[in-house]
């Protein structure tokens, strides 16, 4: 079997610090915009990497969503806990000054892992864990 990831999907409630911190923080390519105001799906990825992306999406748009639902998801972003992704990268101190510099919330430094990972981590514009972990 050949499958791959293609997108991931992480919530905003501000396209435009979302995309500012994508974009401009961490380096990725805008792969597509589309929408108006606050729902806007911005799809960005890493440069060389055109198979994968992260879709950027107003997390409460779905028409299936009830407000009870679309209440504990606003509860949930503003906690931190409701979206996260894992980034990888071959110099993690850099990548962490570059981050940090770009303003985003540090929850955590640089660090080896007692399960032997080095990695660190950040909160996103939506509260959304961002961890970075070094490639050797």
């Amino acid at each position: 079997m050949d499958i791959s990831i293609h997108t991931t999907f992480l919530p905003h409630d501000d396209p435009e610090a979302s995309l500012a911190f994508y974009r401009d923080v961490l380096g990725f390519e805008v792969r597509g915009d589309v929408g108006g105001g606050r729902m806007r799906w911005i799809t960005v990825g890493p440069a060389g990497q055109p198979g994968t992306s992260i879709l950027l999406a107003p997390p409460a748009a779905d028409p299936g969503v009830t407000d009870a639902e679309r209440r504990t998801i606003a509860e949930m972003m503003a906690k931190g806990t409701y979206g996260w992704i894992m980034l990888a990268t071959a110099d993690l101190d850099a990548t962490f000054d570059k981050v940090r510099a770009g303003g985003a919330e540090v929850v955590q430094e640089p660090t080896e892992q007692p399960y032997g990972v080095r990695d660190c981590a950040f909160r996103d514009p939506a509260g959304n864990m961002v961890r970075i972990q070094q490639v050797r």
